[in-house]
């Protein structure tokens, strides 16, 4: 089990309607329908995640979020989850526009570029690979890099409203000087 999958279960009310943008092989979809009784729906673009999701019971639709959420009415969805997925995508304000336009909250996660170990190995002249970036600069799947904070400018810049922001290193929540301290950044927004 993914730890960090309870700190965001924690921010997703019991009973929500989840839709969940990237959502990989549906482990953490999996997690909200059985321990928050989640009604659950995943969207992906790899196959072979398709498939894992299919595994899992996780209703998933194949889709280049790049394409847009247009089969989804506004406020579908009582919480949109972005985990790990902004950093894939070349329209990130659409996309963050999308979701809170089809989701009453959403929940946004990313490997904070900021963190003091990805500082030091900068400053050794090399790009880092951690756990939370675990590629090398010329295979990696990111688009782009961000800090935690930069997300709320972006925030700001999409008209979203953000309503609670930490960062995550290594299964807890981090709330003191999260842009140095935390691996990961976490931030829970709606519609302006």
């Amino acid at each position: 089990m993914n730890p960090r999958f309870d700190i965001i279960a924690a921010r997703v009310p019991q009973g929500s309607r989840v839709l969940d943008l990237g959502c990989g092989n549906g482990a953490l979809l999996a997690h909200l329908r059985e321990r928050r009784g989640c009604s659950v729906q995943g969207v992906e673009i790899d196959p072979d995640k398709v498939v894992a999701c299919a595994r899992r019971g996780v209703d998933v639709l194949q889709l280049d979020l790049e394409q847009g959420l247009a089969m989804f009415a506004d406020d579908s969805f009582d919480v949109v989850l972005m985990i790990d997925s902004l950093p894939n995508l070349r329209n990130t304000e659409r996309a963050l526009r999308e979701a809170s336009r089809v989701g009453r909250q959403g929940i946004a996660t990313f490997a904070n570029f900021a963190h003091w170990r990805i500082r030091l190995r900068l400053a050794s002249g090399r790009l880092p690979v951690t756990e939370e970036l675990p590629y090398e600069w010329y295979d990696t799947p990111n688009l782009r890099v961000t800090t935690y904070a930069d997300f709320s400018v972006l925030a700001a810049k999409c008209g979203l409203r953000v309503r609670q922001a930490m960062g995550i290193q290594a299964g807890r929540e981090v709330h003191t000087l999260p842009n140095l301290l935390a691996s990961e950044a976490m931030f829970v927004f709606s519609a302006g």
